[in-house]
């Protein structure tokens, strides 16, 4: 019988953003340049929530946590499509390659969970205002964040680890920028028939019941903001939940193209813009979202440039 190669694969090759020298440092000053962007644009905005009393509600805590949400999941991202711009060999060990997949799993998850436990604060806010304090109270507002980094870790370790304990003795080129699930699974010399049905459900689960819940609670919140009165208060709940309405279409538009759907029609090369704005972009134009949409935060940035 023929001998089969069984190498097994220690460190992953991949494949970057380009392999022409002309646009190696444009793209690295690029990237350089969004990831500094994104970096100072959450922070400002934990900072202010941070130190302005006005900003001490949950409807601002909520959004303090997808700041910092959005720093890490940048972080475990850019820097390292940064360092293989200018790298010859664009190479991960495995170790590090699960690293990095489990901080974009667990970070992605949990910043699903968190636009649906934002939006669920607002539906309480608008539509019972009356029981807003005793519903969204600190200990609630805490559980709520606590629930949503525990599923969150979960299921980023389920899909890392399932994705890992496969066997890699083939190709070891990730025909990627980083560690996502999908070109990885590719790798493996054994069917992945079934994490492929299992990131489909799980994810699947996560992602659309993240969304539903969102979907439901806006249905409420239209429904009782064309029943105000006030024309003012009207337009401040309008504002309120144009801001994040805005950051739900950027975050789950790309997320559902990319993930749910069968993995026959998946084709890397045909997505990595879709990657590259879902993963690089969209944690820089949340907080200019929030920024240029939100009164209240506007108020704290006059009143943080006043002192």
């Amino acid at each position: 019988m023929e001998k089969r190669n069984t190498t097994l694969v220690t460190v992953f090759i991949l494949s970057g953003l380009s392999s022409n020298p002309t646009l190696q440092l444009p793209l690295f000053f690029l990237f350089f340049f969004i990831y500094i962007v994104t970096l100072l644009g959450n922070l400002m905005i934990i900072v202010l929530i941070r130190t302005n009393p006005g900003l001490h509600t949950p409807m601002y805590f909520f959004l303090m946590n997808l700041s910092l949400v959005d720093v890490l999941y940048s972080s475990s991202i850019t820097p390292n499509i940064m360092a293989n711009i200018l790298s010859e060999k664009k190479t991960i060990s495995i170790t590090a390659c699960a690293i990095q997949m489990f901080l974009f799993i667990d970070l992605a998850s949990s910043e699903a969970m968190l636009l649906a436990v934002m939006a669920y604060d607002r539906y309480v806010a608008i539509c019972k205002p009356l029981y807003y304090k005793l519903n969204m109270n600190k200990v609630a507002c805490l559980k709520l964040m606590f629930s949503v980094y525990t599923a969150g870790c979960l299921n980023s370790f389920i899909h890392t680890y399932c994705a890992f304990i496969l066997p890699f003795c083939g190709s070891n080129h990730v025909n990627h920028f980083y560690c996502d699930i999908n070109p990885i699974l590719r790798l493996s010399c054994k069917d992945t028939y079934l994490n492929q049905v299992f990131l489909f459900v799980v994810a699947g689960s996560i992602e659309v019941g993240s969304f539903l819940c969102i979907v439901i609670s806006y249905t409420y919140i239209i429904i009782a903001i064309l029943r105000i009165v006030s024309h003012r208060s009207r337009s401040k709940s309008l504002s309120t939940c144009m801001s994040h309405f805005t950051c739900v279409a950027l975050f789950y538009c790309p997320v559902f193209f990319m993930y749910l759907r069968p993995n026959s029609a998946y084709a890397v090369d045909q997505d990595w813009m879709v990657s590259v704005f879902y993963t690089v972009i969209i944690p820089m134009l949340n907080p200019m979202i929030y920024s240029l949409r939100n009164q209240d935060v506007k108020q704290a940035l006059v009143k943080l440039k006043a002192t």
